[in-house]
């Protein structure tokens, strides 16, 4: 106790420059309440009167000890000196710090990604904010699932926030990114409002698919969605990376797929193509520990993703630290870049939830093996407690962005929840991006439907 109130009488003391030097509790809150009086717009107006002669201050039955003593300081003010400006002052925090990361492990490469990684104070608050969100709103739709406003397959994301992050933070928007039905995260990462996201799991209109695509299926520029398909998106994937070195952009495509699509047959057919025509093609696998409700090493001979590319350079990463997830994926897109062909990435993370909002999660694995990834291993807390030890920011920053971050989740819910569904008119339009309107045949010969693009 005493050490905070030191730590909180030498912040005020270097702000407001008058002497602090609480030793209780009570002084601490005088001293407050003097620090707020002297940054309220009342202070300058104050000053000012004080030009004037003075007059008897009023008398107030209900006035407090603090508030009396902050009103006979201020009236010792004098001159342009006694104002203090109404910002909060950043100056004593840490704007960059070098961390330790885990090393990678590699697979056909002489070095991999740095074992070091710079964070700043504002890319730290970045991705909290990033992962905080993705982690509220999946919540919520747990939330909306159990309440049955949301309906059908919903697969969520909370666990693995840092995959989604890391992987933002290394590669431009100008990038492709393509990944599977767990797709509500990289929606987000991607640029789609949250309020998109959450009306597109009701089905309204204002979705981002305008309702008709839900959980599995949502887009947004230079983002392919998720596809409900296992392991469909690889290939599909390897197609967009073909572009990009058809069009000499330098840019990159992102495919993600999950531990229980890497036994798919497809994946490999693709990993001979990618690697044959040398395609700028980040293959991510994202490995989570269970296909489903299988343990990866019920289901796989070789549990060693990152090496699954077998002629393809790889790497395991650690998927629940967001500067471990940065620097590899930024390692592997200018591997691509600089025309080496495709690189394959394991990161090794962990979904708090089940497979999907069918699965309880809890009949393949015990509720304390979850629970003691959350204790060791959660992401968005590994992050945050970096930051606070290394004085990079404070405990009420983060307070004040998690009241933001629910505020805004909750405002999204009541839209998503409010929001009309679309009509039946709208049910076949965009069959075609840029055709002239269409008829489509109905569930009977006479039903007849407008498709307009």
């Amino acid at each position: 106790m005493k050490t905070m109130l030191t730590v909180i009488s030498n912040a005020l003391c270097r702000i407001t420059g008058k002497n602090v030097g609480a030793q209780t509790v009570p002084e601490l809150l005088i001293d407050l309440s003097e620090y707020v009086n002297l940054t309220s717009p009342a202070a300058h107006a104050s000053a000012q009167a004080q030009r004037q002669p003075p007059k008897p201050p009023p008398v107030s039955t209900r006035s407090s000890a603090a508030s009396q003593l902050a009103r006979a300081q201020l009236d010792q003010l004098d001159g342009p000196g006694a104002r203090v400006a109404v910002t909060r002052n950043f100056a004593d925090f840490t704007p960059q710090v070098t961390f330790d990361i885990k090393k990678c492990d590699l697979h056909r490469l002489e070095a991999g990604p740095p074992v070091k990684a710079e964070l700043t104070r504002e890319q730290g608050l970045q991705y909290y904010r990033t992962m905080q969100m993705v982690r509220r709103v999946e919540l919520k739709a747990d939330q909306l699932y159990k309440q049955k406003i949301i309906r059908g397959f919903c697969h969520l994301y909370d666990g693995q926030e840092a995959c989604a992050a890391g992987i933002e933070a290394a590669i431009s928007p100008s990038d492709h990114l393509i990944t599977a039905y767990r797709a509500h995260g990289y929606t987000y990462t991607r640029g789609v409002s949250i309020r998109q996201i959450l009306a597109e799991l009701t089905g309204r209109k204002g979705g981002v698919a305008k309702g008709k695509g839900g959980s599995m299926h949502m887009y947004a520029p230079h983002f392919y969605g998720g596809n409900g398909i296992v392991g469909a998106q690889v290939p599909l994937g390897a197609g967009i990376a073909l572009a990009c070195q058809y069009r000499g952009n330098n840019q990159v495509c992102v495919t993600l797929y999950g531990d229980g699509a890497a036994n798919q047959g497809q994946l490999f057919e693709t990993f001979n193509m990618a690697a044959l025509w040398k395609l700028p093609c980040v293959f991510i696998c994202e490995n989570n520990k269970y296909g489903m409700g299988t343990a990866v090493e019920r289901a796989a001979a070789s549990t060693d993703y990152y090496k699954r590319g077998d002629f393809i350079p790889g790497l395991r990463v650690d998927g629940m630290d967001v500067l471990s997830v940065r620097e590899a994926t930024r390692f592997a897109a200018d591997h691509c870049r600089a025309g080496k062909g495709p690189i394959v990435m394991e990161l090794q993370t962990y979904r708090y939830h089940g497979h999907s909002m069918s699965d309880p999660g809890v009949s393949y694995r015990t509720r304390e093996e979850i629970q003691e990834v959350r204790s060791k291993s959660d992401p968005i807390s590994l992050l945050r407690e970096r930051m606070l030890s290394n004085n990079m920011a404070s405990a009420e920053e983060f307070k004040e962005m998690d009241v933001e971050i629910r505020k805004e989740v909750d405002d999204a819910a009541q839209f998503a929840t409010s929001d009309p569904e679309p009509p039946l008119e709208d049910l076949c339009n965009h069959v075609f991006s840029n055709n002239p309107p269409l008829d489509v045949r109905g569930t009977h010969p006479w039903s007849k439907l407008k498709s307009v693009s």
